[in-house]
């Protein structure tokens, strides 16, 4: 299956697997897609650990960052915050409700170290801050990932242009079609058009919406990929019968083989519908 997307990064099938797990990164790289590993909530250390893994796995095939570098965020203008303050700042209500989840669906307590590892990762520059972002970004520079991901906002300038001159293709998420317009604006090579059925962070307009919306505010001077809610052939068809060039998935690989999601996750997964 061929696109502009399947030539741009040298892959057989235009479907882009994001994953904090390295082990599904590799998976799919291999399989013939594109996998990108998450790495928002990873050290320095443990994201050089990874990509030299997924490296060793892979060989010359090609893979993907995503990274959180936003332009503006809580304590921007003070510069930044460390992760014990942001840690400061979760209520007691919060930390309580959780708990009561895991407990009322028997999903084993978090570890400690493990469940802050979002947060903290080793450093003291909190996450989704151009702080922790900058030295993220400079490992996967010196990696050979072919794909960097901006997960919010427009790519900044530096990154676009430290990607670029490497010979690096950048993408960024957008949940509306402004977004994409920006993002294009910019320089970015890519657009995810990632629709409210995503698991993660989205926005308010779902996908079969959103992708033809922007597709066309793009006018085709950038390849878009149909995001939130696909985990189906039938769903990647629909995707590109609305225009776009291939898909970006996240959710659908935590129950495989590969994820190190828990078995007691993974079978509440499973065993769920779309009305849970």
């Amino acid at each position: 299956m061929r696109t502009r997307v399947t030539d741009m990064l040298g892959i057989d099938i235009p479907i882009l697997a994001f994953s904090h797990c390295r082990d599904v990164v590799a998976a799919v790289t291999k399989a013939g897609g594109l996998g990108v590993l998450g790495a928002a909530g990873h050290s320095d250390k443990q994201l050089e650990i990874d990509l030299d893994w997924i490296e060793e796995q892979i060989g010359d095939l090609p893979y993907g960052v995503d990274l959180i570098v936003p332009a503006k965020y809580t304590g921007s203008d003070q510069g930044g915050m460390t992760v014990t303050e942001l840690g400061e700042m979760i209520p007691s209500e919060h930390r309580d409700f959780v708990d009561k989840l895991l407990d009322e669906y028997g999903v084993p307590a978090l570890d400690e170290e493990q469940g802050g590892r979002g947060l903290g990762a080793e450093s003291e520059s909190a996450p989704l801050s151009a702080d922790r972002a900058a030295p993220q970004l400079e490992i996967t520079l010196a990696h050979k990932a072919a794909l960097v991901v901006n997960a919010l906002g427009p790519p900044p300038a530096h990154m676009l242009d430290s990607a670029h001159d490497q010979g690096r293709l950048v993408g960024a998420l957008a949940g509306k079609a402004q977004h994409a317009e920006r993002h294009a604006a910019v320089g970015v090579d890519i657009v995810i058009a990632q629709g409210s059925e995503a698991g993660g962070h989205t926005g308010e307009i779902g996908t079969m919406v959103l992708i033809p919306e922007i597709v066309d505010a793009l006018g085709g001077q950038v390849p878009v990929l149909g995001a939130g809610g696909i985990g189906r052939g039938r769903q990647m068809a629909a995707s590109m019968a609305l225009g776009a060039e291939g898909v970006w998935c996240g959710s659908v690989w935590l129950t495989t083989e590969e994820a190190e999601t828990h078995p007691t996750v993974k079978e509440k997964f499973l065993a769920a519908t779309s009305s849970d």
